[in-house]
């Protein structure tokens, strides 16, 4: 007999399956130069993450061997107990030095830095001003920390300046959130004036730079776009996209990092991450320091394909097809997987309704000639499908 959990969620899922919303899970084995094997298929994958495909350097993959075999295959607790294996400092040294802070600290994913960081500075009696399209977890993170949380209109400073005018003296500190590059959209943050913004009204600016290190900047990310760092006193991002592993980080000031260590709540109760993961990283961030002709090549592939397209140039490796309705992105998807491309549809609620969409991503290892393939078959058959 079906109990009430079972009911529930059988009309939860019968729900989402009318609306195109439900999702699955289906296994794909991803190999070198965007390759991904999918239910029997070799597919040309155009929607991975790990955009300078470091995941699959012969260097990152022997680090991650070497230390596994050295150290094992797990921390064993969390940092704070017997986690911190030696090979953090190693990695956090290097992603200060990468941009340009004091100190750093690794946490075990990006969603787990966000939850972490951000109710460990902020608190009740604060205000948190959020761009609206900041990822999930940065909101998440604000929704916890119990601090008055106002969003602000995508990409307007206008309207960021005029809530910090209006409310910024009613609370003790303010703390603003944004991406750097954003995550299904693939535009920039406007970094430099948001910087100057916060410091006319003494907030502090965090940046979400998820899917800028590695591939803007330089590779540094989001706060080098104009060459020189930005006023940026937060900069947390992933060891998961461009840097081709697991893990995320926050670099700041020493102090700053000091606190998060001590009073970071996913931090202080979490298993620290593996060895092999945590030299994987250093390994890629290595990479990224000193190959800068790498860190171009997503960037380029990508404007490759919007201007064979004639649309604007991409701003970052992630390139948005808005087709409208759920079903027709998963249609246009399928057809694409039947192609030979991998591209995923996104569906609300990852995007407003009405925005369903392609979400191409570009990697250092993509070929001219797959992307023009890619071109020519989008041009003939997806986008007469667009209802927007």
């Amino acid at each position: 007999m079906t109990d009430s959990l079972d009911q529930f969620a059988t009309a939860k899922l019968a729900a989402l399956e009318a609306q195109n919303l439900r999702r699955k899970l289906i296994d794909t084995d991803r190999g070198p130069e965007g390759m991904a094997r999918r239910e029997g298929h070799d597919l040309l994958s155009f929607c991975c993450n790990d955009y300078l495909n470091l995941s699959q350097h012969p260097a990152v993959k022997r680090a991650a061997n070497d230390a596994t075999e050295k150290l094992g295959a797990g921390a064993g607790a969390s940092r704070l107990v017997t986690g911190n294996h030696s090979l953090f400092g190693r990695l956090e040294a290097r992603l200060a030095r990468l941009k340009g802070t004091e100190d750093a600290c690794v946490f075990g994913s990006g969603y787990l830095a966000n939850l972490g960081i951000i109710p460990a500075l902020v608190g009740a009696g604060d205000l948190i001003l959020a761009d609206a399209l900041s990822h999930a977890c940065l909101l998440a993170g604000g929704q916890l920390s119990r601090a008055t949380q106002i969003i602000f209109r995508h990409n307007e400073l206008a309207h960021a300046a005029e809530i910090l005018a209006n409310r910024r003296a009613e609370f003790r500190h303010c703390l603003i959130l944004t991406d750097g590059v954003f995550s299904m959209d693939g535009d920039l943050a406007p970094v430099t004036e948001l910087a100057a913004l916060a410091r006319r009204h003494d907030a502090w600016l965090m940046t979400d730079d998820a899917h800028g290190i590695g591939v803007v900047g330089g590779g540094r990310g989001s706060s080098f776009l104009e060459g020189e760092k930005a006023d940026v006193p937060l900069q947390m991002g992933t060891l998961s996209k461009a840097v081709g592993g697991y893990g995320g980080y926050l670099c700041a000031s020493r102090p700053v990092i000091e606190l998060v260590r001590s009073r970071a709540r996913t931090l202080v109760y979490s298993t620290g991450l593996p060895a092999g993961v945590v030299a994987a990283a250093d390994k890629a961030v290595e990479i990224i320091e000193t190959e800068p002709e790498r860190c171009a090549l997503p960037l380029a592939k990508a404007r490759r394909f919007t201007r064979g397209l004639n649309l604007p140039d991409a701003q970052s490796p992630i390139v948005p097809l808005i087709l409208g309705p759920a079903d027709v992105a998963l249609r246009a998807s399928e057809f694409l997987v039947a192609q030979g491309f991998l591209v995923t549809a996104i569906r609300p609620p990852t995007v407003p309704d009405g925005t369903a969409r392609l979400r191409f991503t570009f990697c250092a290892d993509h070929h001219d000639t797959d992307i023009d393939r890619l071109v020519a078959t989008v041009r003939q058959h997806v986008l007469p499908m667009r209802v927007v």
